[in-house]
């Protein structure tokens, strides 16, 4: 199998067929074969059943469950120690950024890049929705104090939610990881660069989410917290 996209979703039920149907539809017009893993991070909605529906008329699509709720990096990971594909990637439940960008991802693939990530910092980057301006001047602060505390000034985007990779890099860079929340992006990318891996960058179509259910107070303590376990455990 060429390619695994894992999907963590988490009380998707109004958005995940919208992702599923159009990342089928895109990949059956191309010539790989591939695999799509939707993993249920402990769901109260009918995110679940959704998805096994859909997978009835759909045998490319698998449902993997954790059972309760774990964090969109273990349910990630979870996803990838699932897929069997030769690249491995994964993207959002919410279909944040366009899948079209694969037809710059996979070349890059095939000619033996360890990994490919969108960049949403790039200019060529098209915003379909833009974020609302107080988001945005948290997102540059936020990418500043990374680049100054994480190592990690090669990234101008680390969170953007499309990230595909060899599959022995894959395994190998989240057999390392640890974290279990949104910050195991930064995790993985941090391990990429003490293994050596060259990650390239490509512009993506990105949108939005005005529903997000990110609380910018709350949920920025609890990143920075899992920040610091990040530099903590990788010292």
């Amino acid at each position: 199998m060429d390619l695994s996209i894992v999907i963590p979703a988490y009380n998707e039920e109004k958005r995940i067929l919208t992702t599923l149907g159009k990342t089928l539809e895109f990949l059956q017009q191309r010539s790989w074969s591939y695999e799509l893993l939707a993993v249920d991070d402990g769901s109260a909605d009918r995110t679940v059943a959704c998805i096994e529906e859909y997978a009835q008329d759909h045998p490319e699509v698998r449902c993997v469950q954790n059972g309760r709720n774990r964090g969109k990096g273990f349910s990630v990971r979870h996803g990838i120690q699932e897929a069997q594909g030769k690249y491995i990637g994964f993207m959002d439940g919410d279909y944040k950024t366009d899948i079209a960008g694969l037809d710059d991802v996979m070349p890059l693939l095939e000619k033996g890049r360890d990994g490919v990530i969108g960049d949403r910092t790039l200019g060529a980057t098209e915003f379909v929705v833009a974020r609302k301006a107080y988001r945005e001047w948290g997102s540059k602060v936020f990418r500043s104090l990374l680049r100054m505390l994480m190592g990690l000034q090669g990234f101008g985007d680390t969170q953007c939610g499309f990230k595909f990779f060899q599959v022995e890099v894959v395994r190998d860079l989240f057999a390392r990881q640890k974290v279990d929340g949104f910050m195991f992006d930064v995790e993985i990318l941090m391990l990429a660069n003490k293994q050596g891996y060259k990650i390239d960058k490509i512009p993506v179509k990105w949108t939005f989410d005005p529903d997000s259910r990110f609380n910018p107070v709350t949920g920025t303590i609890k990143n920075f917290k899992d920040l610091a376990r990040i530099r903590w455990m990788h010292r």
